[in-house]
């Protein structure tokens, strides 16, 4: 006689797993594969920096110093307590709290706007500054012996690093928008949160881009 293995009727798991720890085992397999292709593509715009940064280290200090301290450090901050509220999001919807795990998710998303707000205030300081890499590029009053086009070099990787940043937080508000609405609709509960915790796995790992990102970018020298 054959058997074959029961099939969970609950209507948060999926019909190819057969229970909902299955279910939250491969998505949390799912998401660490992925933050593994991101720590890859990340770690590639790391070394292209060390290595950069070892040849002309007056260079990118020179420019390090034309980064904002005040609000490099605020941003850093704020991206540590979004950690916090996260975490607490992830601990309501395992204790059934649902208007807690709605609260502390749109917690998370006013600190990951008002993250992107103070870096969209620096990036446009740094436009009308003329330290935008580019034909405009014209940084006044350089170190001697320092060569614009080094310190231009320093700038572009300025960007590119806290611009994929920036999108990776932009993805993980809109992830956040559709987890608020769901938990609004009280779809979170002990048995059911495999979103809220592997959404936030994503946003630890944007946090933690960002704490080495504002040491090498903005602590140089």
């Amino acid at each position: 006689m054959t058997t074959t293995t029961p099939i969970s009727t609950a209507p948060h798991v999926a019909h190819h797993f057969d229970d909902a720890e299955q279910q939250f085992e491969a998505a949390r397999l799912g998401m660490w594969l992925f933050l593994a292709t991101e720590v890859l593509f990340f770690g590639g715009m790391f070394t292209g920096y060390a290595m950069y940064r070892a040849a002309y280290p007056e260079a990118f200090h020179e420019g390090s110093g034309r980064l904002d301290l005040v609000w490099g450090t605020i941003n850093t901050a704020v991206l540590l307590v979004s950690s916090l509220t996260m975490a607490l999001a992830v601990h309501s919807a395992q204790s059934d709290d649902r208007k807690g795990t709605a609260r502390f998710i749109a917690a998370t998303m006013l600190l990951g706007a008002a993250f992107l707000g103070v870096k969209a205030y620096e990036y446009a300081h740094k436009f009308h500054e003329h330290l935008v890499p580019g034909a405009e590029f014209a940084p006044a009053e350089l170190a001697s012996g320092v060569q614009p086009g080094h310190v231009e070099l320093f700038f572009s990787f300025y960007f590119a690093m806290t611009g994929m940043h920036a999108l990776h937080m932009v993805i993980g508000l809109g992830l956040m928008a559709w987890l608020w609405a769901l938990a609004r609709r009280g779809r979170f509960f002990p048995a059911y949160y495999t979103p809220v915790e592997i959404t936030g796995l994503y946003w630890h790992f944007v946090d933690i881009v960002w704490v080495f990102l504002f040491p090498l970018l903005y602590l140089i020298g």
